[in-house]
């Protein structure tokens, strides 16, 4: 490979141009679009060459388990762009975070988990880290209060989503870093709804970012691709072996995909925050009328956590808007029935808008209970908002709302 740009001029660009150019590393041939290396292993021009290769004095890849060229690109592109020094790709977000904290306990360690969390983050620390000897004690994401008192105790990992899928909850990251590190606990986030344009988490102290790249990164509902971003000691003592010999890999084609969405990210994001916004009033306007119960979405005045949502994440919002309707589960459904141009799916950050209910879905194997403290009723729903026109999507929920109240 040639022509590489070094990361410290990279560091110095702007964000539109880290976008684009951030990570290229054009081969001889000088193309203009990065190539698809689709390989699984690479050739040697000596059986000393190899050894020095697999010895690690000598740059160059081995096997794509552990690297790849295009890989290396979307990773190096990450790291630029979020200002971390090291990114690793993973073959999905849930990857992604399986490994961000594994990688790192042990038995008898202890985890303290904001309680809001994508359901398969649920069952990973539900379900998976007490079968190997982890604690996992669980508080109130957007009470300082609650972080306070849980990591009164020693703690490996404090671990987070903000704004929290499905519930939109904005957690203070300054000030739980500042508790998780006097913990001696490093801060695992999940920055997902966020997308690295909005909130670069490590400004405010996080030790470890964690990325489903299928969200907005791709954005386009093509493929499935995750990142893991930390600083280099974390990498070397404890992320590096753990991937090389687990297997997570992201495939080179998926890797060329994400780097084609980084290269609009910004664009996207703005558009996604600009039509979440109307389509917030919107809805804000039809509870006021009785229509719906309630709508969340950071950017609005009325959330709970609306200040501290605008300085965390740029002064937006971001792409994620809920809404609860009165009747339940039978209300809910009614509603997305009605729906003729948002698709009811599970997916989010994608161009389309996208409409789910967690109950019945993403979150279904939370306990009912569980599922009724976080506010995940079953009137509830998370509209992903896309990037059509805002007042064609506000036209489709006025039909589906209906001028009565559900």
């Amino acid at each position: 490979m040639a022509r590489h740009t070094p990361r410290d001029t990279a560091d110095s660009w702007k964000l539109a141009t880290k976008l684009v150019r951030g990570g290229t590393n054009r081969s001889d041939f000088g193309e203009t679009c990065e190539a698809i290396f689709m390989t699984s292993g690479f050739r040697y021009d000596s059986a000393e060459e190899a050894e020095a290769r697999f010895k690690g004095e000598r740059e160059g890849f081995t096997y794509s388990r552990l690297g790849n060229p295009t890989t290396a690109m979307f990773e190096e592109r990450m790291a630029i762009l979020e200002g971390a020094p090291v990114a690793r790709a993973a073959s999905s977000g849930m990857a992604a975070v399986h490994a961000a904290l594994m990688c790192q306990l042990k038995s008898g360690d202890r985890v303290v988990s904001a309680r809001a969390l994508f359901g398969s983050c649920r069952v990973i620390l539900d379900e998976i880290l007490p079968r190997f000897g982890v604690t996992v004690d669980y508080v109130e994401g957007s009470d300082i209060t609650s972080w306070e008192k849980a990591l009164a105790t020693p703690a490996t990992i404090a671990f987070l989503e903000t704004p929290a899928n499905p519930t939109l909850d904005v957690i203070d990251l300054k000030a739980v870093a500042e508790l998780a590190h006097a913990a001696g606990a490093r801060v695992v986030i999940d920055n997902v709804f966020a997308t690295p344009i909005l909130q670069r988490p490590m400004e405010f102290g996080c030790d470890v970012v964690v990325y489903s790249a299928t969200k907005h990164i791709d954005g386009q509902g093509r493929c499935l691709g995750g990142a893991i971003l930390c600083d280099r000691d974390f990498f070397d003592q404890h992320l590096n072996q753990y991937l090389r010999h687990t297997g997570p890999s992201l495939s080179p084609f998926n890797a060329w995909l994400l780097l084609k969405g980084l290269e609009t990210l910004e664009l996207r994001v703005q558009r996604h925050c600009d039509n979440a916004l109307k389509v917030a009033r919107f809805l804000d306007e039809a509870k006021a009328a009785g229509r719906i119960r309630n709508v969340s979405y950071p950017g609005l005045a009325s959330h709970p956590q609306h200040g501290l949502a605008l300085a965390q994440m740029s002064g937006k919002g971001g792409s994620v808007v809920t809404i609860e309707v009165e009747g339940g589960r039978p209300g809910a459904f009614h509603l997305m029935n009605r729906l003729r141009l948002i698709d009811i799916s599970n997916n989010l950050g994608d161009s389309k808008s996208l409409i789910t209910h967690p109950s019945s879905t993403t979150h279904q194997r939370l306990p009912a209970a569980e599922r009724e403290h976080l506010g995940i009723t079953e009137g509830f729903m998370r509209l992903s908002v896309g990037l059509e026109d805002a007042d064609d999507l506000i036209d489709d929920l006025d039909h589906a709302i209906g001028r009565r109240p559900l």
